[in-house]
């Protein structure tokens, strides 16, 4: 009897972001021998009646939905993701009777939460690869539920939660790239999403990376890495994100990836943009990277205060800026800064230094948020219940009431800054076209990427490469990559 698991992209937003992770996952469902099938919400025009046909033509061990974001992470639109994937679980659980998983990297920030509100029986926590396929053989009588790494399920009225999975992603199977449309996804996202590493170890107090992703650095060998490019350059796509947390940490095994793609050939046929950190980054780093095919870096920032760095727990200084900015002109990338403002103790004293710093550095480009995602498991979320109720808090923006799980989408946001933050932060912008900062004219499009027709249009259009640097080039009127 064939043993079918159906995995569901809930993700519908535009530009349309290749769900990779389901790739991965099929390759080791396969390894299993089970026969994973795909049901792509992105495309479809009436998402409940495509989830709905699909679930009748087969009989399924698991239905899997995967739930990349809980909400679009930004203050100024607070868009909550997650009443759509609770009226798809709804339909699910309606027209099959196989049991439902939620898993993904926004599910896996809050497992509980997430699982009691759809009312799914079993949850994946962090990597799915492994986990999920033994769930299927539980189901299937084939293993105790109890040993599934990651699970997350009822018992006895409460919800329990196994120890994730935590092995090396270099000893899963080969990644073949198979199971999603790449392709579509590339027409009409412009880009592909490769992974060199997971986890990160970094200690900032906001983010949410470590706990869906592990405390624990875990790298692919660069020759894997290198052999998935491959596998999505023979399915015609050349333009890549990459989807680790820092590409540089740590740098000798950046430097090695590097090394293997360039030896390959590979720099010359690919371009590909990635997240760094400023701590670490060097000439030499850059250099290697723009052999291997990187023409864009988007650097986590955060401040340009050095009060504020620490506060935040970031691990560098003020002047590392200055140094990646000089290194990545010397390289031939170019950079993006991401700011992260209105943390704990943030002043317009210390926003209008962070601001005067980006000018005087003049990245390609800045990112602006205001208003920081506090997620439960942080140090921020810590330090906000140590306050108090979170409706008493002066400090919270958002949903604040009956939010104790923190699942709706709530920011931290300085009082310090007054009621008009969001002005004084234009003002201090003033125009500057480097920026990217929603005012009432330019409206969030100005800097969220999620729905975001002005990209839709570009890539439509011809344009490929990082949202951030697509909207650069069509304020520049340069629609073309460096060679």
């Amino acid at each position: 009897m064939d043993r079918y698991v159906l995995l569901v992209n809930t993700n519908r937003l535009r530009p349309a972001v290749g769900p990779s992770g389901l790739d991965y996952i099929a390759d080791s469902l396969r390894e299993r021998h089970l026969l994973p099938r795909i049901v792509d919400l992105c495309f479809e025009a009436n998402p409940a009646h495509a989830l709905e046909s699909a679930l009748r033509e087969a009989e399924y061990l698991l239905v899997g939905l995967t739930l990349r974001n809980t909400d679009d992470c930004y203050l100024a639109s607070g868009e909550d993701f997650l009443p759509g994937v609770i009226r798809l679980a709804e339909v699910a659980r309606k027209q099959s009777d196989a049991p439902l998983v939620i898993g993904g990297s926004g599910y896996s920030v809050f497992p509980e939460a997430v699982l009691r509100a759809c009312g799914a029986e079993y949850g994946i926590a962090g990597d799915g690869e492994v986990p999920l396929g033994m769930l299927a053989a539980s189901v299937a009588g084939d293993a105790d539920i109890a040993s599934v790494p990651g699970l997350v399920w009822h018992e006895g009225g409460e919800v329990r939660c196994n120890a994730r999975w935590l092995g090396q992603v270099s000893e899963l199977p080969t990644r073949e790239r198979a199971l999603i449309d790449n392709k579509r996804y590339f027409d009409e996202g412009g880009q592909a999403g490769v992974e060199t590493k997971r986890g990160c170890d970094r200690s900032c107090i906001y983010c949410a990376d470590p706990l869906g992703k592990g405390r624990r650095v875990r790298a692919r060998t660069p020759q894997q890495v290198a052999d998935e490019f491959g596998a999505l350059l023979v399915q015609g796509i050349d333009h890549f994100h990459l989807s680790d947390s820092e590409f540089n940490v740590p740098v000798d095994h950046a430097v090695a990836v590097c090394e293997e793609m360039a030896r390959r050939g590979l720099g010359k046929r690919v371009h590909w943009y990635t997240y760094a950190t400023p701590a670490g980054f060097t000439l030499n780093l850059a250099r290697a990277m723009r052999s291997a095919g990187c023409v864009g870096v988007n650097f986590g920032a955060d401040s340009g205060d050095e009060r504020m760095l620490a506060a935040l727990g970031r691990d560098f200084e003020v002047e590392d800026l200055s140094r990646t900015a000089e290194a990545c002109r010397e390289a031939g990338l170019v950079f993006m800064y991401d700011l992260l403002l209105g943390g704990p103790g943030e002043t317009r004293e210390s926003v209008a230094r962070t601001i005067e710093l980006m000018k005087r550095i003049s990245p390609d480009r800045v990112g602006v948020s205001l208003g920081v995602r506090i997620y439960q498991g942080t140090r921020l979320a810590a330090m906000v219940r140590s306050q108090g109720p979170l409706p008493d808090n002066p400090d919270l923006r958002g949903a604040t009431e009956g939010n104790e799980a923190l699942l709706a989408p709530v920011f931290y946001l300085s009082s310090e800054l007054g009621e008009q933050a969001a002005e004084y932060v234009a003002e201090l912008v003033g125009g500057d076209q480097r920026f990217f900062f929603p005012t009432p004219e330019a409206g969030t499009e100005a800097y969220n990427y999620s729905d975001n027709d002005r990209l839709v249009a570009a890539i439509r259009e011809g344009y490929r490469g990082a949202y951030w640097d697509i909207l650069r080039r069509l304020a520049d009127g340069d629609q073309q990559l460096p060679p």
